[in-house]
């Protein structure tokens, strides 16, 4: 589960950036069975590797005391039931209120949700998120009344309303209540579907454990003999292996363990899935994607364009597969073939401290101040860098209003890709920092759209830089390798988890449902689509919708594909151009939420609303193919 939905689930309206990626291991340490090495437990971590949450709070006993207090705030809601048409004023304590409360709920549930993700298996941990969920279940219930009193406020009086100075910090809020009059119930039905949301994450908060604390996955020898206990981290160093045995056996192993449970995580998927129909269509939506595309204000024609810009570079991908297949020397081409580097001899490492100066250095062009921000924190504990047992997999930027940007981690040094991701992370916990400094609390969160433009903003620049200073052919086409193979699972890859979670949830919407065999039946048309006639697709395969975490949440992962094609065209615009643009680009990590995300985008050098976006991301990618090709 991701902070996204955990905070729309609960009730609380503000929401703070996590992002979960599919990533790779941490270093492990050695077991005392010899040539055995396993993650270790989270007591055995050093501390200067965990991240700092202190900015939240001091220990668990300030998180208690906290909340204590806050949850006996709960009942003061009922003072404003009723009575915001009566004056400016009056609305505007009442919005100061739940401002206040949210504000404080977002510290507690993020601090509860980060402790959590540290090893899912503590009991203690799991309790207060529980403890938690159930105070802001009653936040949600009390304050369920304010959307539609507000939107029960004549037209006239709201124009009046909102010409009060004393409204005049919310008039944007307001403005964007305003706009969900068609979506919104009575104060009675909002408060049924605000006493729904506990029970509503359930299907999620079940996936998170099956798949992340329950699911064992037994162990693989890598090519050095070595056994490795499997997970989800330790997964990607052994698809990064130029072992092919390896590779082949970590991933049917893998798979073994989802088709063991494939029937209740197709359950699971299908019960998240009906969830969405349910809030969509109680709320008066077409369609679940045009409720989830909403709040933002994205039309799904830039979905649709998405999409349909993809597919008009599939042959470009087609060959890629068949450069890669070629390169490797081999006889046919598999999923588990498509992550190691086809030039595995140039294999690098990058310790932690290695990674923070590249990722800085090559960051340069932002500027001293944001370079200099980032590598304190970096360097700092702003980072839970390596893996442990129990602890979530992938990695994210989380935080708070009232503290410090905090990033999940499982890096693994050997891994070039772990580089990457951490500057991505970067961007997101930069974002933040910027947005926090330079807006209040009810404008400082920006929407996940616009998140990933300044996550892959950081990656392209770190890219571009590594190019740049190539030593000779063959690392260039490393490099380009990589490049080519970041557009393919940023842009490709998550494109068609866009267009599974299009083509999933109107089958359930037409009345079709979402057993394990449609599922399956969905995904492998996706799977054979996007790799082309000349790919082997393992059986296995067909399971990898039941597990990928963001099929979990509805619609975010387009947000990949659109956000890196937005981030290609400002590095360009920023590395070309001068003072200006630049200036552009940091008043967008500025703006935070102050604007649509659409807007933002277009501030700051891009519009995303039109199909050349994408196109023009894309264009880059045949031309790439055809100079490894050339090089290799």
């Amino acid at each position: 589960m991701d902070r996204r939905n955990f905070l729309q689930a609960t009730g609380l309206s503000t929401v703070a950036v996590l992002v979960s990626r599919p990533t790779g291991a941490a270093p492990v340490v050695e077991s005392k069975k010899p040539n055995v090495k396993k993650l270790p437990a989270r007591s055995e971590v050093r501390k200067a590797d965990t991240w700092d949450l202190s900015s939240f709070f001091a220990d668990d006993a300030a998180w208690d005391k906290t909340f204590e207090a806050w949850q006996k705030k709960i009942e003061s809601y009922a003072s404003f039931r009723g009575k915001l048409a009566e004056s400016a004023q009056k609305l505007a304590d009442c919005i100061r209120f739940d401002l206040d409360v949210q504000r404080a709920g977002d510290r507690l549930g993020t601090y509860a949700h980060l402790k959590t993700t540290e090893d899912q298996g503590n009991s203690d941990y799991q309790r207060m998120l529980g403890r938690f969920m159930q105070a802001a279940s009653r936040v949600g219930q009390a304050s369920s009344f304010l959307r539609p009193e507000i939107l029960a406020i004549p037209e006239d009086k709201m124009d009046e309303f909102l010409q009060s100075p004393a409204l005049a910090p919310y008039k944007i809020l307001l403005e964007r209540i305003l706009r969900f009059k068609p979506h919104t119930l009575g104060d009675k039905e909002e408060k049924l579907l605000a006493m729904q949301a506990e029970m509503a994450a359930g299907p999620t908060q079940i996936f998170r454990q099956l798949n992340d604390t329950d699911m064992k996955f037994g162990t693989v020898q890598d090519e050095k003999g070595r056994t490795i206990e499997l997970s989800h981290g330790t997964l990607s160093t052994l698809l990064n292996s130029p072992s092919r045995e390896v590779r082949a056996t970590a991933f049917n192993t893998f798979y073994q363990e989802y088709t063991d449970h494939a029937h209740t995580l197709a359950a699971t998927l299908s019960a998240v899935v009906q969830k969405d129909i349910y809030y969509a269509r109680a709320r008066n939506f077409a369609s679940a994607r045009e409720a989830a595309l909403f709040p933002d204000n994205v039309p799904v024609t830039v979905y649709d364009n998405l999409i349909a810009s993809v597919h008009r570079q599939f042959p470009a991908l087609y060959h890629y597969f068949d450069v890669r297949r070629r390169k490797m020397g081999l006889p046919d081409i598999h999923f588990y073939d498509t992550y190691v580097p086809i030039l595995a001899e140039l294999q690098t490492r990058h310790t932690w401290d290695q990674a923070v100066k590249k990722i800085v250095t090559a960051l340069e062009p932002l500027g001293s101040e944001y370079c200099g921000i980032l590598e304190r924190g970096l360097s700092g504990r702003w980072c839970d860098r390596y893996e442990n047992r129990g602890k979530q997999s992938g990695a994210f930027s989380s935080g708070c209003f009232d503290s410090d940007p905090v990033i999940l981690m499982n890096y693994q040094p050997n891994v070039l890709e772990h580089v990457f991701i951490l500057a991505h992370e970067g961007g997101h916990s930069m974002h933040s920092y910027f947005s926090k400094k330079n807006q209040p609390f009810a404008y400082h969160q920006y929407t996940l759209f616009v998140a990933e433009v300044a996550s892959t903003f950081n990656e392209t620049l770190l890219n571009k830089y590594l190019l740049a200073h190539a030593a000779d052919d063959q690392e260039r086409a490393f490099l380009l390798n990589r490049r080519i193979d970041s557009m393919r699972q940023t842009i490709f890859r998550q494109t068609m988890f866009a267009e599974f979670e299009k083509l999933a949830h109107a089958s359930a919407e037409a009345g079709e449902p979402l057993t394990l065999d449609r599922i399956k039946e969905l995904y492998h048309g996706l799977l054979a689509q996007y790799f082309g006639p000349d790919f082997t697709l393992d059986p296995g395969l067909d399971l990898e919708g039941l597990r990928i975490p963001h099929f979990y949440r509805n619609f975010y992962v387009y947000k990949y594909a659109t956000g890196l094609s937005a981030a290609m065209a400002l590095v360009e615009r920023v590395t070309q151009g001068g003072k200006q643009e630049l200036a552009d680009y940091l008043n967008f990590l500025k703006g935070g939420g102050s604007k649509f995300p659409l807007d933002l985008l277009r501030d700051a050098g891009v519009d995303m609303e039109q199909p050349q976006g994408v196109d023009n991301a894309l264009a880059q990618f045949g031309p790439m193919v055809k100079e490894l090709d050339s090089l290799i």
